[in-house]
């Protein structure tokens, strides 16, 4: 009965193939930039976070000015200090965290 349980609540865990902005108050065309920039890092390294993160920093910076700074990866907490207006949280392809934001 137990094991019965079990593998209901294991088909019951979701994974959403889409973008999900966790947290953000960025302005609505920079968090747009910044999804599509994350999802076509993540899509285009699957396999290297790092050159993904690089790859996002590298077009934010370029697009809205230094001082960007991007996390790509699972299971990692944070705390930082950011300028205001320009951070944004977002999950994708279930359990794949981005975390970008500004400070100069």
């Amino acid at each position: 009965m137990a094991e019965e349980g079990a593998v209901v609540a294991a088909a019951e865990k979701i994974i959403h193939t889409y973008p999900l902005v966790r947290h953000s108050d960025m302005s609505e065309e920079m968090r747009t930039e910044a999804v599509e920039l994350s999802v076509t890092a993540c899509e285009k390294f699957a396999q290297n976070n790092e050159l993904a993160a690089r790859m996002v920093k590298e077009s934010m910076d370029k697009k809205f000015g230094p001082a960007f700074h991007v996390v790509v990866g699972e299971s990692y907490g944070f705390e930082i200090t950011y300028e205001c207006t320009t951070i944004c949280y977002i999950y994708f392809g279930g359990n794949q965290a981005i975390c970008i934001w500004k400070c100069s």
